[in-house]
């Protein structure tokens, strides 16, 4: 009766357990469930990670006195540097003794140049240079361990950053005096705002103005396929006459597929209709706990392939343009690298869109993967079948808490001040779950283990090698990208030895994506490797490839017209006759699914 009592008292993945299981089974379900509950309350981040990364540099740090002394003497020079600055921080324009970070926008204010900010800023400034020294050049750590030991160092500095209290922030201070506070009660009234629709599970103030299919995602088009994981969206044409080879666009699932078809100025969707293309995108479903087994071949054979199908009966005898963006492009390139192997001619090139297929130095994403994290991960998807939309969220903003975190409070609850919501910032707030497997999958066979830049990767039961590949890639990076850095997404180049264009950009994951002709300060670089080329390594890139001011969308239009055939008259919207029907207008069901 107490053992009957005490498996009915655990969750169901544990009480499904047969009678006779053993228990050391039994205890790794007790184990994994713990650490489902303990990941709610720490969003996913594995305190076992965090405490052998902390063991691992203070044990090295405290074995290394040479290390001790240098940083003393860091501190004693740091100190000196303050000691002279203070005698002329008083006057006007007095030069600094340090200077923040290029891309540390917290204390460009005037403002900050005055007594005693000035004294506060150039504080907390040589406090976090020391910091880093501190945390980095630890003889014996491991590279992880010392990123994961610097990050958490910025992490904790940010949050007393200087910039981020009334007293000590000059604009703050000054737009408190002439408001009368006024700016602090409209602060607290969004912070309350904020926190009521937090809880409430509804999206962020200033969403509302953004509809899909309203004015998101309003390319017309019909859907015309869909399964259990995904639907196809064809777009209705533009022009009298169209390329003859259509394009598959493949998002990545970890955001909806409408960030490339926003509003229509800033839609890579209609603009490639409008250059008189027939264009068609896959649009994920949002998984629940049911598609708790779909794994990375599902997500291969039920879209990418599944599409081609498609797109083969509305355009017989065609080869497509395929693109692929984010994980997309991760995916296809597999896909790609699957029909290289089986001889199967269906593509005609291949485009990638900050996509990384070696993941050997993925950028700060990397700080989140590790066997300890993938492991608790893992126990934290076992609990609901997939990663929370929330937790997925607050790992990218930890990236870049400056400006998504703490730069945005400041703005919101100190000023009382609003950043006007944008097309992309409403796509931002709609986001998506990774399903158990797939998740598993993609952070161990291609974080950690790097399978598919080692043709290790299976697809069929067979490994694929992107060595395979035979047609012209296109591969875009983007400066300031966080998720998939250009360097890592650079490494493309070492893998293949076919045809490959690659593109510099300016701005980050998505902004540099998304990124259409007219915005000013925009720019890229692009230069084309042939077929059989010698390497060059990202700096001989960046010394060799000419920078062009705009966007790189006219530039990619160029590259698919190159590459194009003389144009024919555009399909019909679907295929009924040969199983395809126009199933209902874009911007489909999927998409629509909370």
């Amino acid at each position: 009766m107490t053992q009957e009592l005490t498996v009915a008292a655990l969750p169901s993945d544990l009480a499904a357990l047969p009678p006779d299981s053993p228990a050391g089974e039994a205890s790794e379900g007790f184990d994994r469930w713990l650490h489902a509950q303990l990941g709610h309350l720490t969003a996913g981040v594995s305190p076992a990670a965090l405490q052998l990364a902390a063991v691992d540099w203070l044990s090295h740090l405290a074995l290394s006195p040479a290390k001790q002394a240098e940083l003393v003497h860091k501190a004693w020079r740091k100190a000196q540097r303050l000691a002279l600055y203070l005698a002329h921080a008083h006057e006007p324009d007095a030069p600094r003794c340090i200077e923040p970070l290029p891309q540390d926008r917290r204390f460009a204010d005037p403002a900050w140049r005055t007594w005693p900010y000035n004294v506060i800023s150039q504080t907390f400034l040589l406090q976090q240079q020391w910091w880093h020294n501190a945390t980095t050049g630890v003889r014996g750590v491991s590279r992880h361990h010392e990123e994961v030991v610097t990050f958490i160092a910025r992490q904790l500095l940010d949050m007393i950053s200087p910039a981020n209290f009334v007293a000590t922030n000059p604009v703050v201070a000054r737009r408190t005096t002439a408001t009368l506070g006024a700016n602090l009660v409209q602060g607290a009234l969004h912070w309350w705002h904020d926190f009521e629709r937090q809880q409430a599970g509804r999206p962020p103030a200033g969403s509302e103005a953004f509809r899909v299919g309203e004015n998101l995602a309003m390319t017309p088009g019909q859907v015309v396929m869909r399964n259990s994981l995904a639907e196809l969206i064809q777009y209705a044409p533009a022009t009298p006459k169209v390329a003859p080879e259509p394009i598959l666009i493949v998002p990545a699932w970890i955001m909806k597929y409408y960030v490339l078809d926003l509003q229509a100025q800033d839609s890579l969707v209609k603009y490639l209709v409008d250059q008189g293309h027939t264009v068609f995108c896959l649009s994920w479903k949002n998984p629940v706990e049911s598609d708790r087994d779909h794994g990375i071949e599902d997500y291969l054979r039920l879209g990418v392939f599944d599409a081609l199908d498609a797109i083969g009966a509305i355009c017989p005898k065609r080869p497509v343009h395929a693109v692929g963006y984010c994980l997309g492009g991760t995916l296809l390139a597999i896909g790609a690298a699957a029909m290289a192997r089986d001889n199967d001619p269906r593509l005609a090139t291949l485009s990638l869109l900050a996509a990384q297929t070696d993941f050997s130095e993925p950028g700060e994403i990397g700080l989140f993967v590790d066997d300890s994290e993938v492991s608790f991960l893992e126990d934290v998807m076992l609990d609901r079948g997939y990663l929370s939309r929330g937790q997925m969220a607050g790992a990218f903003q930890l990236l870049r808490s400056n400006d998504l975190v703490w730069s945005r409070a400041v703005r919101d609850y100190l000023m009382g001040e609003r950043m006007p919501f944008t097309d992309l910032m409403a796509w931002n707030a709609d986001a998506t779950r990774m399903p158990y497997r797939m998740h598993s999958e993609y952070l161990r066979g291609l974080f950690l283990r790097n399978d598919l830049a080692r043709a290790r990767f299976r697809v069929g039961g067979r490994p694929v090698a992107l060595a395979d590949l035979d047609l012209p890639i296109f591969c875009l990076g983007t400066e300031t990208d966080h998720v998939a850095p250009w360097r890592s997404v650079y490494k493309l180049q070492l893998l293949t030895e076919c045809e490959l264009t690659f593109v510099l950009t300016s701005g980050g994951h998505n902004v540099g994506v998304v990124s259409p002709p007219g915005h000013p300060g925009r720019h890229y670089r692009q230069l084309t490797r042939p077929s059989q080329g010698k390497y060059l390594d990202p700096e001989l890139y960046l010394a060799q490839a000419e920078q062009h001011p705009g966007s790189w969308w006219p530039a990619w239009a160029d590259w698919l017209a190159r590459r194009s055939g003389k144009p024919v008259a555009p399909p019909a919207l679907g295929a009924a006759a040969r199983g395809y029907p126009a199933l209902g207008p874009a911007p489909g069901a999927y998409v629509l699914a909370p």
